[in-house]
């Protein structure tokens, strides 16, 4: 993702003639204090984790809020990102027509070579506080239209109470994905690869096979081609993500039609665009809403939901699935979520592990229910995580576990059922956030 999303800073603004200051490693607590870096751009090492590796994945994003003061931030990150990151932050960027990008505090992903050129020193010898040199520079865009239009595709299934049909029960996936490498690979040996060094795919560290884990790639390749031949690709088809989610969502969209006996309430679906850009369409939708944004009582999300088994993340298996945002703005909701997990004999068994405040992979703010969250809507993230193939050439169907992806769906079923036949709105006890700021898990 774009740095300006991915953390709190902007993609757009102005560091002319402004001084540099080391605040030392984005991954610990901030050294400097807010006025120490008003008006300069702040340099932030290398990030690394407990064993010394580096490792984009640990910087230290609430900490970073004390340099909006700043008029930059930048991370000294550029070689550690995956190539597919940063291919994609050199392409050209997708505004929804009429939108602006907002300015503030730049954010940019540094090389080494260039941070310590910037502060003068090699950055293990620069101590926190010391100053740099002077800088020049203005981050703009060139607008562009559009070549290719996305839109987003929504359908009602209109409830059965006179009264509470004009209340909405929000179903949301999102129908987009990366697009195209740049260069065509073997699908195996790329599987192979990531099986071995990458196993949460994107979210893993990029980096070179050992040796001994090099032996074992090329003994699952061997195996692989004692089956068939190299399979060359190009694609992002975004089985997971988000082929999963949208696909649920049309089963659980005919099983409404369908029924008999419809919900009180009315129920919404939203196959969101964009989402991978920065949330567009999510973004769209909620600002310029088909109906009342005040009578959507609640958004279910469903994002990456075909995988989790033993063999994609730890603790895998039927019945694991990730629930993120369930409490956040509503105990009600969370606890119906519960409920029915009970009472209908699911028996999933909830991961909230990525739902905690501060969690470094940011889930909270990464999917389209934000965009609904941000205006007090009570939303509940679905997903069964990541694993090897997310963000990667390799996310194709035959990878989905097709007895999972149906069990979730039933379940996003019953609770939007549940939801939509409630004698009264989900309560919304919790703060409700500024739908401008930045999010913050």
């Amino acid at each position: 993702p774009r740095l300006g999303s991915f953390l709190p800073f902007s993609t757009k603004g102005s560091i002319d003639g402004k001084g540099v200051i080391y605040g030392g490693p984005a991954s610990d607590a901030p050294a400097l204090t807010a006025d120490d870096v008003a008006g300069k751009l702040v340099v932030l090492g290398v990030p690394v984790t407990s064993t010394g590796r580096p490792n984009i994945q640990t910087i230290n994003r609430q900490a970073l809020q004390t340099y909006l003061s700043a008029a930059g931030v930048a991370i000294t990150a550029l070689e550690m990102l995956p190539p597919g990151w940063a291919d994609f932050m050199m392409q050209s960027r997708t505004v929804m027509s009429g939108g602006d990008t907002p300015e503030g505090t730049l954010g940019l992903f540094v090389s080494r070579d260039v941070a310590e050129q910037l502060i003068g020193a090699p950055l293990a010898d620069a101590a926190v506080g010391a100053m740099g040199t002077t800088i020049e520079g203005t981050v703009t865009f060139v607008e562009e239209p559009a070549r290719y239009p996305a839109r987003n595709v929504v359908g009602i299934v209109r409830g059965s109470d006179p009264e509470l049909r004009n209340e909405y029960v929000a179903i949301g996936s999102h129908n987009d994905h990366v697009g195209t490498s740049g260069t065509p690979v073997d699908h195996d040996s790329l599987w192979a690869f990531l099986n071995v060094v990458r196993p949460m795919g994107a979210e893993s560290p990029n980096r070179q096979a050992t040796t001994e884990e090099a032996t074992r790639i090329q003994a699952i390749i061997d195996s692989l081609r004692a089956i068939r031949p190299a399979r060359v690709d190009s694609i992002f088809n975004g089985a997971d993500d988000d082929g999963s989610g949208s696909i649920a969502m049309l089963e659980i969209a005919e099983a409404f039609a369908t029924s008999a006996t419809k919900p009180r309430r009315s129920i919404i679906f939203v196959w969101h665009t964009g989402e991978e850009v920065g949330l567009y369409g999510a973004g769209w939708f909620t600002e310029n809403p088909t109906v009342p944004r005040e009578n959507i009582v609640a958004q279910l999300n469903l994002d990456m939901v075909g995988r989790g088994k033993a063999s994609d993340i730890e603790n895998g298996g039927l019945n694991y699935i990730q629930l993120i945002g369930s409490r956040r703005l509503s105990t009600e909701l969370g606890d119906l979520v519960e409920e029915v997990n009970v009472r209908d004999g699911f028996n999933f068994e909830f991961d909230y592990q990525y739902d905690a405040d501060g969690h470094p992979q940011n889930y909270y703010c990464r999917s389209d229910h934000y965009m609904y969250a941000r205006y007090g809507i009570p939303i509940v993230f679905f997903s069964t995580g990541s694993h090897q193939d997310y963000h990667q050439l390799t996310d194709e169907a035959q990878y989905i576990d097709y007895e999972k992806l149906e069990k979730v769906s039933e379940f996003v079923y019953a609770l939007a059922l549940t939801i939509a036949d409630l004698d009264h709105r989900v309560v919304v006890d919790k703060p409700i956030p500024d739908p401008n700021a930045p999010c913050r898990q």
